[in-house]
């Protein structure tokens, strides 16, 4: 077995570094150092809330759960890293960008994998309970899709739509908890956000086709192959029609218009990506919070 790598491959250079050495490779294991997903975790969350009737809230109870939507998508993407490397660790191995990944490389044992994914969810339970009743029955709902997902590539050539689903569950939550119920604008915008995870996640899947082929790995990347690039444009236009319509549904009118920053910079997206240039498609793939902030925007008119 490969000698443990402080910093795998996929790994960002920050903070974790001056950490303990022996504290490092769990906090590699939960992304700690890659905070992309829990912007793209959180701001589903935000959207519900958007899409919900604010205007029912008083604004220290819309901040005490922006807070708890923030340490809850930190908390819950962290546990689903280490639960979804704990179950690919094999898969992991026969990849060049996720072999030096704290499990595949021994860095962590798999006990010690499970002892923290444990007390993760015991931290996210204790935020779940902060919510409302029906936005705590949504959330547990979503474990199972959570516990799903790693075994999706192996089954299906569409996981990252799987992903879709799970990563923007938070946008049912955020609805639960703001008015009390799943609007329907907030079920269009949840439409909206699976096709957008699957078209960025798609991209984001490009940086691995070649080794996912040889491992045996299924992904949308590998079953669009020539026709990846036009495969995202039509995700992104579905995505950009589900959230027109819940504008239009909300009754955001002319304030729809706020929605052309975030549809140019998805058109941006189709045209930036390239086969076979992985440091790009993942720069392509973080900008993806800067969407999120865009569609932000739109959403403040319902």
């Amino acid at each position: 077995m490969e000698a443990a790598d402080p910093r795998p491959q996929d790994a960002e250079p920050g903070l974790i570094d001056r950490m303990p050495r022996a504290l490092q490779p769990y906090f590699r294991l939960m992304r700690a150092d890659r905070p992309v997903g829990v912007w793209l975790l959180f701001l589903p969350c935000i959207f519900g809330l958007l899409a919900g009737r604010l205007e029912e809230m008083t604004a220290d109870s819309f901040w005490r759960l922006v807070i708890l939507f923030l340490i809850g998508s930190f908390v819950m993407r962290s546990a689903g890293c280490a639960y979804n490397d704990l179950v690919d660790r094999d898969l992991d191995a026969k990849v060049q960008r996720t072999r030096g990944r704290p499990l595949p490389s021994g860095a962590v044992s798999p006990r010690g994998a499970a002892v923290l994914i444990g007390a993760l969810l015991v931290i996210g339970f204790l935020v779940l309970i902060q919510l409302p009743l029906l936005a705590i029955l949504i959330g547990l709902l979503s474990l199972a899709l959570v516990a799903a997902y790693p075994f999706m590539k192996r089954i299906t050539w569409w996981p990252q739509l799987w992903l879709g689903l799970t990563f923007n569950w938070g946008v049912l939550v955020g609805s639960a908890a703001a008015a009390g119920t799943i609007s329907l604008e907030a079920a269009l915008v949840y439409a909206g956000c699976i096709l957008w995870t699957l078209g960025y996640d798609t991209i984001y899947a490009l940086q691995d086709i070649e080794d996912d082929a040889l491992a045996g790995i299924k992904s949308s990347a590998r079953r669009l192959g020539r026709d990846v690039r036009r495969g995202v444009a039509g995700f992104y236009a579905g995505a950009a029609a589900f959230w027109l319509g819940a504008l239009l549904l909300g009754g955001a009118g002319a304030w729809s218009l706020l929605l052309v920053p975030a549809v140019l910079h998805l058109l941006w997206q189709v045209t930036a990506m390239e086969e076979g240039d992985a440091a790009r498609n993942l720069a392509v793939f973080k900008s993806n919070i800067w969407l999120g902030a865009l569609l932000t925007l739109p959403l403040l008119a319902l």
